[in-house]
């Protein structure tokens, strides 16, 4: 079994014992800060794209979101919209959050059996290439997001790594209490 998927829940895990973590990224005049969201952004994408927009930075705006070791997100909210990515189309049978997603990039959310779902590879969805005017091409998220033995927080920090700002990334983490 995938390592993404070894903390997948059933669905009738409720949404506050998720674990995970949820943090915006800001680059401004050539600086990153990450800041943490509120807990909330792990099982609503309504209010992860709202925190977001929050911030009301000048320059670009993302968040990267570990939901229960599960999956992941980048969600960057745009004039036109909000440009999503999920890590594991599959967790949308398990996680509110996934479904949300899925819905919002008019996917259609998979219908697998658990015994199904056990056996599959997890497959991303959404707009790769989100994150392209900031040095993360598509093909390098693609290849990140297929990595999909490592755990969620680990792609997640690849990600950092990739675009100069793993120890931002690092800080935050060490300061969150997961």
């Amino acid at each position: 079994m995938a390592a993404q998927r070894e903390g997948s829940t059933n669905s009738e895990t409720s949404d506050d014992e998720l674990d995970g973590f949820a943090i915006a990224v800001t680059r401004e005049e050539g600086r990153w800060t990450c800041t943490p969201l509120s807990s909330d952004a792990l099982t609503s994408l309504e209010d992860a794209e709202r925190e977001l927009r929050e911030l009301r930075s000048s320059g670009a705006v993302f968040g990267l979101i570990d939901v229960d070791e599960a999956f992941f997100l980048v969600v960057r909210p745009g004039p036109g919209g909000t440009a999503l990515a999920i890590s594991d189309a599959a967790c949308a049978i398990d996680y509110d959050i996934a479904a949300d997603v899925l819905d919002a990039l008019n996917i259609e959310a998979p219908e697998l059996s658990p015994e199904e779902l056990e056996e599959i590879d997890p497959w991303a969805e959404g707009d790769l290439g989100l994150l392209a005017d900031l040095d993360l091409p598509e093909p390098v998220l693609g290849v990140i997001m297929d990595e999909f033995e490592l755990y969620p927080d680990e792609q997640l920090g690849m990600i950092a790594q990739r675009m100069g700002f793993a120890d931002e990334f690092a800080a935050v983490l060490d300061k969150m209490s997961r």
